[in-house]
């Protein structure tokens, strides 16, 4: 088990919804994110564009100092007409965006969203339950969104379907302040039965970016 310390992020990677949808008080809680971000000295990555809530973090982490990029696929890129906020890395593939966000931030977090941010959500969790990374994983469930979903985790590992410690891959707080808190203590639990492959380096086609012009 890793030893226990509370960790220095200096970039995260938020996960979140760019529909055209409107809840006041999702936009608020993005907004509030952006400022934790600024108090903590955190760098943004995010998945591109500047729509609804990805726009809403994106910018109020800009405007208060903090450097932003956005990852966007070429061919999706054609079809958003909204501009990214900060620096655009513009990446081959949906696959190479999660390789390139994951490799390149300290942590993840996760903000309401649909099935894109769910996707991404998931499979950053199962390379966590695979031992490919470390790397703190958390839900800022606002006004209760998340809460049916946790619920199913848990139903989950009371059928057997998930571990105790593949559960608690997932953080979850209510407040900005308090999920990063919870990201900065988190502890990473190898499951037994993985933690010994030696995984090659091109395992996710990994590609460590010189971010250093722009992070």
């Amino acid at each position: 088990m890793e030893v226990s310390s509370f960790r220095r992020f200096n970039t995260i990677d938020v996960l979140c919804g760019s529909s055209p949808r409107k809840n006041s008080c999702f936009l608020e809680e993005a907004n509030n994110l952006g400022k934790v971000f600024a108090k903590k000295q955190i760098h943004l990555v995010h998945g591109g564009g500047c729509l609804r809530l990805m726009g809403r973090i994106a910018g109020s982490a800009y405007l208060e100092g903090v450097k932003v990029l956005g990852v966007i696929p070429k061919s999706l890129s054609r079809h958003i007409t909204s501009e990214t906020i900060g620096d655009e890395l513009r990446v081959l593939n949906m696959q190479d965006r999660m390789v390139n966000m994951m490799n390149n931030v300290d942590a993840v977090i996760t903000l309401p969203g649909g099935f894109g941010t769910l996707e991404e959500l998931f499979q950053m969790v199962f390379w966590a339950q695979l031992n490919t990374h470390q790397k703190p994983i958390g839900i800022l469930s606002v006004n209760g969104f998340f809460d049916g979903l946790l619920l199913f985790l848990d139903y989950a590992v009371k059928k057997g379907f998930i571990s105790p410690p593949g559960r608690r891959i997932i953080i979850c707080a209510t407040t900005p302040n308090e999920l990063t808190d919870k990201l900065q203590a988190y502890i990473h639990e190898p499951n037994p039965i993985v933690a010994h492959i030696v995984w090659p380096q091109d395992t996710c086609r990994k590609r460590k970016l010189d971010l250093s012009l722009t992070l």
